[in-house]
């Protein structure tokens, strides 16, 4: 059974004031974690991967091609930001073919991968936050696997797009991960959730996991606990944890960023494998 080779793998929040168009004059109010962001991407590009897919949640489980795209015009800016890096050039919604369907999370990473300039391939996987721990480590073994995801787990268009990722002896292509997802969102009592005192406790166990790419720590985040705390990324994490299990080897992280600036805690992180290059 050939597998994908996985070469890395970023982790970033997908607040919308992140862009600065969008925060206006509190842009600056982010730039620590909107450098931090820049950084684990181009770390990402720099472990040459031949293909990026994004990971991020949403309302229902479901894989993008490049064609589509998302938009920040619910918050007041008429821009699409397009997936593919054929399109890179954001146009006004007017102009854009068919509605907008990729959902925030994977609008910001798509954000960031055009701020990178980079004209890699990529594709996006969107995260349903009550998929259970179980079937987001499959979904993440899916993207490694051919043969999972023909049993259903993950779309098969999208991987079928990646060259060589079928056991037919062609050389598989590098894939480098994306990965959108916030912390808490009930670190204070003006955050999004209230005060919650499970918050901080919660958000420390991750950013040590992410910190050491702990995937068992990861995996074992409670569902019911992480929607109670409203922590979006529980489940592209638990995605993120299934690929590099699948992957095998050993691998490193480092937290390039943790805070709550507005009661909700973003968590920057970079992973790599340890070993020799894959």
């Amino acid at each position: 059974m050939a597998l994908v080779p996985l070469v890395a793998a970023a982790v970033c929040p997908h607040p919308p004031l992140l862009v600065p168009e969008v925060a206006g004059a509190a842009s600056t109010e982010l730039a620590e974690l909107r450098a931090a962001c820049d950084r684990v991407v181009a770390r990402l590009l720099a472990a040459e991967p031949d293909r990026i897919v994004l990971l991020g949640c949403g309302s229902v489980t479901m894989s993008f091609g490049a064609a589509e795209h998302g938009s920040f015009h619910r918050y007041g800016i008429h821009r699409r930001v397009p997936l593919s890096p054929t399109d890179a050039a954001d146009r006004t919604d007017e102009a854009a073919a068919g509605p907008a369907r990729l959902p925030l999370s994977l609008t910001i990473g798509a954000w960031l991968l055009g701020r990178a300039g980079t004209a890699l391939p990529r594709s996006a996987v969107a995260v349903a936050a009550d998929e259970p721990a179980a079937r987001c480590a499959a979904l993440g073994a899916g993207l490694l696997n051919r043969d999972l995801s023909d049993a259903g787990l993950i779309n098969a268009d999208l991987l079928g797009s990646v060259p060589g990722n079928a056991s037919d002896g062609a050389t598989s292509c590098r894939l480098g991960l994306l990965v959108l997802g916030d912390g808490s969102a009930c670190r204070v009592e003006w955050s999004p959730g209230s005060d919650d005192p499970r918050a901080e406790p919660y958000d420390q166990a991750v950013a040590r996991a992410l910190a050491g790419a702990d995937t068992r720590a990861l995996g074992a985040l409670d569902a019911e606990l992480s929607a109670g705390l409203k922590a979006t990324g529980r489940a592209p994490w638990q995605v993120l944890a299934g690929a590099v299990r699948a992957a095998g080897g050993s691998w490193s992280g480092e937290l390039a960023y943790a805070a709550a600036p507005y009661g909700v805690t973003y968590l920057v992180a970079s992973w790599a494998p340890t070993g020799a290059a894959r």
